[in-house]
């Protein structure tokens, strides 16, 4: 049973990273109905936003575990709320990959998250938190551009993560509007994930 995860979305980085241009859009056709919001959601998020976020067709951000092996603990309780996020138990130095293609738009380390990364996708409608990496992939820099199923970290125990308990922290919102576009409304990913990064 993993230990509480008290890391969250609240750490506050300095500053925004600069806006990037969204490419043109890849035209992805979502695997079956848009899967319900499980858990309490914010009034800021809404029933298009979840297709939208369903239509990025997010990939599971660990290598080699299955969308059947999750556990969905987005609404354990935490210190002032719920975790609002899933908790992915994996093998430290394991791989982290992109859930979808994204733009990396802050790297940061602090006592909560530890090393994290957050990432819009290229539309900048969501934004994706990766905390208690051990560390990042090599050369990833603000502004890179990513695919879906690319490393950009791995699996560690920095932060107030429980040194026994490697695993990822993985967070969804909606990019918030303005200068803290990363501090949005959370988004349980449980049910919209359609991929498992699977090992080559």
């Amino acid at each position: 049973m993993l230990a509480a995860c008290s890391s969250s979305h609240t750490v506050r980085p300095a500053a925004p990273a600069p806006e990037a241009s969204p490419p043109p859009s890849a035209g992805r056709r979502p695997i079956g109905p848009t899967p319900a919001h499980v858990g309490p959601r914010d009034d800021r998020v809404s029933t298009d936003d979840l297709e939208a976020l369903w239509q990025r067709q997010l990939m599971v951000p660990v290598e080699g575990i299955p969308r059947g092996a999750l556990r969905d603990n987005f609404t354990a309780k935490r210190a002032g709320g719920i975790h609002g996020a899933i908790d992915i138990l994996a093998p430290k130095y394991t791989a982290v990959v992109a859930s979808d293609d994204l733009v990396i738009g802050r790297l940061f380390s602090g006592p909560v998250g530890g090393i994290v990364v957050y990432a819009s996708d290229p539309e900048q409608r969501f934004v994706y938190y990766y905390a208690h990496l051990e560390r990042y992939r090599k050369g990833l820099t603000v502004g890179d551009r990513v695919a879906k199923g690319s490393v950009i970290g791995y699996v560690g125990t920095t932060g107030n993560a429980p040194p026994d308990t490697p695993h990822l922290h993985f967070q969804v919102m909606k990019r918030a509007v303005g200068r803290a576009w990363w501090d949005g409304p959370a988004i349980n990913p449980f049910s919209f994930f359609a991929l498992d990064a699977l090992r080559p």
